[in-house]
């Protein structure tokens, strides 16, 4: 894998459901990087949000499957009740493992898995994108990636955010980036990854 790669890695809570469709909504089905999304939500939910979201999306919305390979262009959402993990294979590609490991920031699954298991990927860049929610889910994990990788983090500002505990938890911890309207993050993931030519 080029060390180029860039991977787009999300977090949402409350209010999620809606937020990811207007963010994800705005994302062209040739994006040039994946896109992981963590939403806080029990067992048996996810599967029918990602249907949702597929409906009305260019980009590709699916719920992520476990051993599954890790594409461009695709948006994997990780199933409800379990940890999504990135793992490398000694090809350099990446898949999607989920581990069964007990809540953390009070939920499973949770960001801070996801951003941490980035550290040791293959990917070049990490744009994390934190979006509403109560809490702190990410701020944890997005530091500790910050150490390791070239990181980029955007986090959904004030008054777009239905609660606005983990935006304004990386923000305080002066891990954003950019702090911006929900209407302004799908043009600021496309700008930082590109678009790849269908030729």
């Amino acid at each position: 894998m080029k060390t180029e790669e860039k991977i787009v890695a999300v977090v949402s809570s409350t209010g999620g459901p809606g937020t990811l469709q207007q963010l994800l909504s705005g994302l062209p089905g040739n994006l040039a990087a994946p896109v992981l999304v963590v939403q806080h939500m029990p067992a048996g939910f996810t599967a029918s949000l990602a249907d949702r979201l597929n409906r009305n999306c260019e980009i590709h919305v699916k719920e992520g499957e476990d051993g599954e390979r890790i594409e461009k262009g695709t948006v994997y959402l990780s199933v409800g009740g379990k940890h999504l993990e990135v793992k490398r294979s000694r090809g350099g590609s990446h898949q999607i493992v989920y581990q069964d490991e007990p809540a953390r920031e009070g939920v499973k699954p949770c960001g801070n898995f996801m951003y941490e298991s980035l550290i040791d990927s293959g990917y070049g860049e990490i744009i994390c994108v934190v979006l509403t929610g109560m809490g702190a889910d990410g701020t944890v994990g997005i530091r500790s990636l910050k150490q390791k990788k070239k990181t980029f983090v955007v986090a959904q500002d004030q008054e777009t955010s239905v609660i606005y505990g983990m935006p304004r938890s990386v923000v305080k911890a002066g891990l954003a980036d950019e702090e911006l309207a929900l209407s302004r993050i799908a043009d600021c993931i496309v700008e930082k990854v590109g678009v790849e030519n269908k030729d």
